[in-house]
């Protein structure tokens, strides 16, 4: 007897940006240079290349992403390909410093701001790609503002057949409209979920000390629900990490679920990166204990 077919993966949520995807491609068609704001969340890194492809903009060349941080780049290729059900590597990939997964199929490629300058210096005309998307352009990295100058001089010589994308969560449009001669600037609105802001009464004296106490709090009081914390560098993020679960050890057993305690930064080595996106075990509670990377670049599902 025949098995029965698996059954259909459920689709993921349409995302804010695919609503506005024929406004975003009229301004794609109509202009050399664009410019799309959206919030975190919105799909932006992901969806963007995708529509490209879908319109047909990898015919006569690929689609390069540039991301500041090489998890980034790396993560949203990862995520680009599952949804795209292809092998990571084949028709998506990414480059960054030290490592390529690329083919001479790749059409849409991920690298880091870093690598695209690297290729720039053989190539200075970037001939290999029909578009490219500058990401997360607020983080205002020295690449990026290199690459914003060499995209400004590579419109005017290539004017027929390159586009240029460059999206920000929360970058200042107007000037970097005005720098590309008044550009369209498009707003993607939206975040998927409401949010909720609570502030601390008092100045905290001891800021790791006092998100301690918080994430405590979180995890003995509130519902399921995985928390980010947010620390400044890679040092106050090991000491985060193992005052939390020495903290969450000396709680009593069977009062709260368990939890797990995950640092994310860019200096981890990736198959530790890779933890982050894998979904907690039944009956746990992550806490992500990150820099900056996990505020606009990576996002990070199940957290509430």
């Amino acid at each position: 007897m025949p098995s029965p077919p698996p059954p259909p993966q459920p689709s993921p949520p349409a995302l804010p940006i695919s609503e506005h995807e024929d406004e975003i491609m009229a301004a794609v068609e109509a202009n050399p240079v664009v410019v799309v704001i959206g919030e975190t969340g919105s799909g932006k890194s992901t969806q963007l290349s995708q529509i490209l492809h879908r319109r047909g903009y990898t015919r006569r060349g690929a689609i390069a992403v540039t991301q500041p941080r090489r998890v980034a780049a790396v993560s949203v290729s990862r995520r680009v390909a599952q949804e795209l059900s292809v092998p990571l590597g084949d028709e998506v990939g990414y480059a960054i410093r030290f490592e390529d997964r690329t083919s001479e199929r790749t059409c849409i490629k991920y690298l880091t701001d870093g690598v695209l300058l690297r290729e720039s210096l053989s190539d200075p005309e970037l001939k290999q790609y029909s578009v490219i998307i500058l990401d997360e352009a607020h983080e205002r990295s020295l690449n990026t503002d290199i690459l914003l100058g060499l995209m400004k001089r590579l419109i005017k010589d290539r004017a027929s057949d390159l586009k240029v994308l460059i999206t920000s969560a929360t970058l200042d449009g107007l000037k970097v409209s005005k720098f590309f001669s008044g550009c369209p600037v498009l707003n993607i609105p939206g975040t998927l979920f409401p949010v909720e802001k609570f502030y601390s009464t008092e100045r905290p004296t001891n800021y790791i000390e006092s998100s301690l106490r918080t994430a405590i709090d979180i995890h003995v009081k509130e519902s399921p629900g995985d928390v980010l914390i947010f620390m400044t560098g890679k040092d106050d993020i090991d000491k985060m990490v193992s005052k939390l679960e020495e903290r969450i050890q000396n709680l009593e057993e069977g009062s709260c679920m368990d939890a797990l305690v995950l640092p994310l930064h860019g200096s981890l080595p990736p198959e530790q990166q890779v933890r982050v996106f894998a979904p907690a075990p039944p009956n746990c509670r992550r806490f992500i204990v990150a820099t900056n990377v996990a505020e606009t670049s990576l996002t990070v599902d199940g957290v509430v």
